[in-house]
């Protein structure tokens, strides 16, 4: 059975930083990619940053490139999001999520992912 358990939100200033972590179990996060995504009040679940199954490949949307990066620890098989310089519109709960596939074909489309976590909220104040 895949669980996916995300933490680290909470509330930050706009202009700082937090690293969420997405641990998961019955599952290897180094045999599949991995991604966040997040959904703020009233909007989709929009994507916000993958990383392929070997680690090779990374992908971020246009809002976050530059200010968050994902990374994975194999060996504890947790995805991490370390989000820098967080912006009022970061405001959003943030989830975890995997499709237990090797393929990047429609890596960031919401509606092909699987397993999901129960999300973690991050709110930045101004």
């Amino acid at each position: 059975q895949v669980q996916l358990r995300e933490s680290g939100g909470g509330l930050v200033q706009a202009g700082g930083s937090l690293r969420l972590s997405c641990a998961a179990s019955g599952l290897t996060v180094s045999n599949y990619n991995m991604a966040w995504f997040r959904q703020a009040p009233g909007k989709e679940r929009e994507f916000v940053a993958a990383i392929t199954w070997s680690g090779a490949s990374t992908f971020y949307a246009d809002s976050v490139k530059g200010r968050f990066t994902i990374s994975r620890d194999k060996g504890k098989s947790t995805v991490y999001l370390q989000m820098n310089s967080l912006k009022l519109d970061d405001t959003a709960v943030y989830y975890c999520g995997t499709r237990g596939a090797r393929a990047t074909t429609s890596i960031m489309r919401q509606s092909t992912y699987n397993y999901w976590g129960q999300g973690t909220q991050v709110t930045v104040s101004s």
